[in-house]
């Protein structure tokens, strides 16, 4: 019995281990916008899309209100939006016509600045000299943008995000990171908002020191089902992430900008079902409130635009914690 009570004991201890990492312990003060709880929003329902080279089809102003209030029932107050289009506006618009107790992490998307077609698996030839300078030209366009909306909207914006994934080697959009750098710091000098760069964990655990160094906070995606990984292990897996990025900028304040759980994949088989998602969504949102790290959950609605149009089952389009209709998943329910 004893030998027994002994091994329990031992069990529990090693479970505590693998689940707590005290040097991500953050004070209250660090938390983005003063909240842990956190969603990533784009509001495009079945038949809407972003501009895909043929002009984009956006949902409405009610819409969009609708899914805001849903969102705001649910607890969230603060949501992040990637690029500072049309769309975009009008969530920053309704937020304040409607006096919506929202904050917003306000995103400047960025183009492919450089060609990656030989690490981008789905970049089957290099991108066009042409393409490359007129993307410069855009992306040089939309950081002004992203000043202009942090100035016009003081209250709502809470911090801009300069770049989304646009460091690491797979991706279809690099930006070299010394450009990324002087983004970010003409952003800093011209509004009072913090600045920030999200890139995967990964990246910034080898490569993030300059970057870091400039920006206001870190902000970090994981994905532990992306990596192979069970629900039995999404939580002691992304908190090694982020203790991996802890580790290598240690002087760092982190934000989680991205990490979910899709109720559906293709991809990932039985690892996928509203049940897991719940599980992971509760668990790391018990661990972020404990240790003051401002969580963005990946995503507030499924949407179909996403990913292969021929797979209606594909990750991409199944990471909301509402359906693509609007009614929760066993997570919001």
């Amino acid at each position: 019995m004893k030998k027994s009570l002994w091994i329990i004991l031992i069990s529990a201890l090693l479970m505590a281990c693998g689940t707590e990492n005290s040097s991500l312990k953050q004070g209250k003060a660090d938390l983005l916008a003063g909240t842990t709880k956190a969603i990533c929003y784009s509001g495009f329902r079945s038949g809407q899309h972003p501009d895909r080279g043929n002009g984009a089809l956006n949902p409405s102003e009610a819409e969009v209100l609708e899914d805001l209030q849903i969102l705001q029932a649910a607890g969230f107050k603060l949501i992040r939006q990637y690029d500072c289009g049309e769309n975009s506006q009008m969530v920053l618009e309704v937020i304040k016509e409607n006096k919506l107790d929202i904050k917003v992490l306000q995103g400047a998307w960025l183009k492919a600045e450089l060609s990656n077609h030989l690490s981008c698996v789905w970049l089957t030839e290099p991108i066009p000299q042409e393409e490359l300078d007129a993307n410069k030209a855009w992306n040089k366009q939309e950081v002004e943008r992203s000043i202009v909306l942090a100035k016009k909207y003081p209250e709502i914006i809470a911090a801009v995000n300069v770049g989304n994934e646009a460091l690491v080697d797979w991706n279809d959009h690099k930006v070299a990171t010394e450009d990324i750098i002087a983004y970010v710091k003409k952003v800093q000098a011209k509004i009072n908002q913090p600045v920030t760069v999200a890139e995967n964990y990964e990246w910034w655990a080898a490569h993030g020191h300059d970057l870091a160094a400039a920006v206001d906070f870190v902000s970090i995606h994981i994905y532990p089902v992306w990596e192979g990984k069970d629900i039995d292990e999404g939580l002691s897996y992304s908190i090694a992430n982020m203790g991996k990025v802890k580790a290598a900028l240690p002087e760092a304040k982190l934000v989680i900008t991205e990490a979910g759980w899709p109720s559906i994949a293709s991809e990932f088989g039985e690892r996928a079902s509203e049940e897991k998602q719940a599980q992971y969504y509760k668990e790391l949102l018990a661990f972020a409130e404990k240790n003051n790290i401002t969580t963005f959950f990946f995503e507030a609605f499924d949407e179909d635009w996403k990913g292969d149009p021929g797979n209606p089952l594909g990750a991409e389009k199944h990471w909301g914690l509402f359906n693509i209709d609007r009614t929760p998943k066993l997570v919001m329910q």
